[in-house]
């Protein structure tokens, strides 16, 4: 059984791009700069913002924090991105999901500048994903693919089973997967979804994206199955210092001995999100001057 670790593969990643914006610098006399928007107080999307950050300075890119209260308006939201759409500085928006219930996440996406899309989750982008033409890909279903490059792992003609329809990743997911290349045949499982341990079992490769923990079990995956865990959850663990364990989707050491890969939770997919969020960075400042 393989570990798909995202931690090692993120960290090569990084390497390289360190080498890249290294030599940006020294052609354009500026570093690319990420923006990151974060509304409120959340937890874990104080923890994303602080590991983007961290990760901006490891590859030397700029990075600009707006940390903006809970109640902030729809319109100052939108005030502010209009802003960074037109600062010549700025080569990345991100606004860190989930936010408040008084804005339209939608809204506030589309409202990114295509071009400075990293996240790569506007209607453009996710239209020119659709397509297959070129774009900013979304961050995370970028990772799950560079993670399968990566461990040689072959989607042409496979059976791929996505429980998860989000635009984040569900959807943008399977559009890649399905292009030419990429050759896999996809179903899309959702909450609705019939018969989803028998869509399961048929599976060459599972991806999981629910929020769920644990959902995925040792009895809905055939033998060596490829299982990518995308889903991260808390849940209480009083042996914790912090008072909970980070887990996925999967019911790990159930799952894993049947596998012929899978991916860890933290370590997997994570990692990668981050690694490809700085790749898209980059390619948006070079594409300034393309």
């Amino acid at each position: 059984m393989k570990i798909l670790s995202g931690k090692e593969l993120s960290a090569l990643v990084k390497e390289e791009l360190k080498t890249k914006v290294a030599e940006y610098k020294e052609e354009f006399d500026r570093a690319p700069c990420l923006a990151v928007i974060l509304v409120g107080e959340d937890p874990a999307s104080l923890t994303y913002v602080t590991n983007k950050r961290k990760s901006c300075a490891e590859v030397g890119m700029a990075h600009k924090d707006y940390t903006l209260p809970t109640d902030t308006g729809e319109e100052e939201l939108l005030d502010l991105i209009d802003d960074l759409n037109n600062d010549e500085e700025v080569d990345g928006i991100l606004v860190q999901l989930p936010l408040p219930e008084q804005i339209d996440e939608r809204k506030v996406t589309c409202a990114i500048s295509p071009a400075k899309d990293v996240d790569g989750l506007s209607n453009e982008n996710l239209g020119r994903c659709l397509s297959g033409d070129r774009g900013l890909v979304p961050c995370t279903p970028k990772g799950v693919l560079r993670l399968l490059d990566h461990y040689k792992i072959k989607t042409a003609g496979k059976k791929v089973a996505i429980v998860g329809r989000s635009n984040i990743v569900g959807k943008p997911l399977a559009a890649l997967l399905m292009r030419k290349g990429r050759d896999a045949t996809v179903t899309v499982c959702h909450s609705k979804t019939r018969g989803l341990r028998k869509i399961l079992l048929d599976s060459d490769i599972i991806i999981m994206d629910t929020g769920v923990p644990g959902l995925l079990k040792r009895n809905m995956v055939s033998e060596g199955c490829v299982v990518i865990d995308v889903g991260i959850s808390r849940v209480p663990d009083a042996s914790k210092k912090s008072g909970y364990r980070i887990v996925g989707d999967v019911d790990y050491d159930a799952v894993a001995p049947k596998c012929s890969a899978i991916t860890p939770v933290p370590g997997g997919v994570g990692p990668m999100t981050i690694a490809m969020l700085l790749e898209n960075t980059l390619q948006s400042a070079v594409d300034r001057y393309v």
